[in-house]
């Protein structure tokens, strides 16, 4: 890698909002960030590092230990859908591109740009990547700079475009299904974004999807349930969940007259916790999401 595409860990500090004791932290306690050295000892970082480094600040926000995140990455990274005949560089620099062209359209605020954008996005990848790869990490840089220096105009412009074109897609797909999965968060785990993707992954398991409204109380899903009899109930969390979740998750199941399953980040931190109960974990990867909802669903995977 060339001198002129690594940074120093001011400018790293400066463009993440981690202050450089920190990531000194993070490198010699976690061994989570491995930046390049000068001659004479000062850190330099690439832009995957910069990345990796916004990785950790978004899980820690939502209240994964520090100590815990090494172990997620390391996971997450091993699920990327890199092609065997292109270098991961390349792959990664052409994700870039495509994020970058996404970004001027954003803060030009010209939707019929992004909207044409959009489109060639889907011509070029599969959902899942499209998601994961492009638009995602994109949403959640803008918000963090959101919530670390209040420039809220260009997230809110994003969430609502792909929001609206999400809910488009899924109501495409409704058409005809009578009984479906139904999609819903728990409550303050993730935002209205997070969740729609979510469904829109799972309705590629060629099942009917259904998404509940943000805000709905855990403790009336029972009640839900029993009205529109789904095929199942996936529940969304993107943060670390807290002490008692297992126990709720395995009373609500108890209640419930179709399978219960849980989706995002909190599936695959509680996976070892639920292993043995009634509840499937989907995990938060697009495409192991729907084959795992495939196979509970025929009853070929064990929860």
């Amino acid at each position: 890698m060339n001198r002129e595409d690594l940074f120093p860990i001011r400018e790293v500090s400066r463009l993440t909002g981690v202050n450089p004791v920190t990531l000194r932290a993070w490198e010699r306690r976690y061994g989570l960030i491995q930046p390049t050295r000068t001659e004479s000892g000062h850190r330099l970082y690439s832009l995957q590092d910069i990345d990796k480094v916004r990785s950790i600040l978004g899980w820690i926000e939502r209240g994964v230990a520090v100590s815990k995140v090494g172990r997620i990455l390391a996971k997450a990274e091993s699920v990327q859908p890199v092609s065997p005949l292109i270098s991961s560089d390349l792959v990664k620099a052409d994700y870039a591109r495509w994020q970058q062209q996404v970004m001027e359209a954003v803060s030009a605020f010209d939707d019929v740009e992004l909207d044409r954008i959009y489109g060639q996005l889907f011509a070029s990848y599969e959902v899942p990547i499209v998601f994961q790869n492009i638009l995602l990490p994109l949403w959640r840089q803008l918000l963090q700079r959101q919530q670390q220096f209040g420039q809220t105009s260009e997230w809110v412009f994003l969430d609502g475009f792909l929001r609206s074109r999400i809910i488009q897609r899924l109501l495409f797909k409704r058409e005809g299904q009578s009984r479906r999965v139904l999609v819903s968060a728990i409550s303050g785990q993730c935002r209205e974004l997070e969740l729609l993707v979510t469904a829109l992954f799972l309705s590629k398991a060629d099942v009917g999807v259904r998404v509940l409204t943000i805000g709905l109380p855990f403790d009336e899903l029972t009640l839900v349930c029993q009205k529109i009899q789904p095929l199942a109930l996936v529940l969304v969390s993107n943060h670390a969940p807290i002490s008692e979740l297992p126990r709720r998750l395995c009373k609500l199941a108890m209640s419930l007259d179709c399978p219960l399953m849980l989706a995002g980040d909190a599936s695959d931190l509680l996976q070892e916790q639920m292993a043995g109960s009634s509840i499937g974990c989907l995990g938060n990867e697009g495409v192991l999401m729907r084959q795992r909802l495939r196979q509970l669903l025929a009853g070929n995977l064990d929860t």
